[in-house]
């Protein structure tokens, strides 16, 4: 389950979306997710799943991917269709202990909200998946910059963003060593109540907690060693500016929000 959670990996590639400035991609990742919101009706959805698609086949990453993301969540996914589908007032199906309690709006309700989390996880997914850290500190920064006339550390803030989303995979990878070791002297983790599993997790929290405080350490002696203090009187290697296809692409999900806007309007 562990080795499921793709959170923070990235793909190296040279696809039209690898190239695209950082900044681009997150400010069309945040249009995708106001349209995906707006939307309500199954064509508003289709619209979606065909830019969601159109995304997925330019960036070339592969579909196994994305869908072993959604792994570590399929219990929210299910809860949440549950939920829906049974608390959703309206036309109940039929007569009888089951069928009086599903109502015809609760299915419609379940099935657009369990496609709004998988599209969202997806859709999400892509910018980590084609954007290297650096790339990603760098336009998270950009996008931030505004706030520095309130004196607030932009810099250091991207950073630690940064840092954190990246430490996601090689965290998850510690987990699963010190795991595989502890069953190797003969810990048990999948038997027993909730509570007797909870406390046979503390075998692995203590030597994790100390490896990632070991790696964070490790981390700044080496940001040190470069001479690192933070934003001021820093430069970039690589400045980000936008292009013609960064242009195109702001516009396309620009359009695409305000025509989900239009066929919420219209009940499609």
């Amino acid at each position: 389950m562990l080795k499921d959670i793709t959170l923070g990996q990235y793909f190296p590639g040279n696809t039209i979306v690898h190239r695209l400035d950082p900044r681009t991609k997150l400010l069309a990742v945040i249009l995708y997710v106001v349209a995906l919101f707006v939307a309500k009706g199954i064509v508003s959805y289709a619209v979606m799943a065909a830019v969601l698609a159109v995304c997925i086949l330019a960036s070339r990453v592969q579909m196994k991917a994305l869908t072993r993301g959604l792994k570590p969540i399929y219990f929210i996914i299910i809860f949440t269709a549950v939920m829906n589908l049974f608390f959703t007032g309206g036309t109940p199906l039929g007569e009888g202990w089951i069928l009086s309690h599903i109502t015809h709006e609760g299915i419609h309700s379940a099935i657009f909200m369990v496609l709004r989390i998988v599209m969202l996880i997806m859709g999400t997914f892509l910018v980590t998946y084609t954007t290297s850290p650096i790339q990603l500190t760098d336009g998270l920064e950009n996008l931030l910059s505004p706030l520095k006339k309130l004196r607030l550390p932009v810099h250091e803030l991207a950073m630690m963003m940064s840092i954190a989303l990246r430490f996601i995979p090689t965290l998850i990878e510690e987990t699963d060593k010190i795991m595989s070791a502890q069953k190797a002297r003969g810990a048990d983790f999948e038997s027993g109540n909730l509570l007797q599993r909870a406390k046979a997790l503390i075998p692995i929290l203590v030597p994790l907690f100390i490896s990632a405080f070991r790696r964070a350490d490790e981390l700044a002696t080496a940001m040190e060693c470069r001479c690192y203090h933070g934003g001021e009187g820093r430069t970039a290697l690589h400045v980000l500016r936008y292009k013609e296809a960064d242009i195109l692409v702001l516009l396309g999900f620009a359009a695409v929000l305000v025509g989900i806007f239009v066929l919420k309007h219209f009940g499609f």
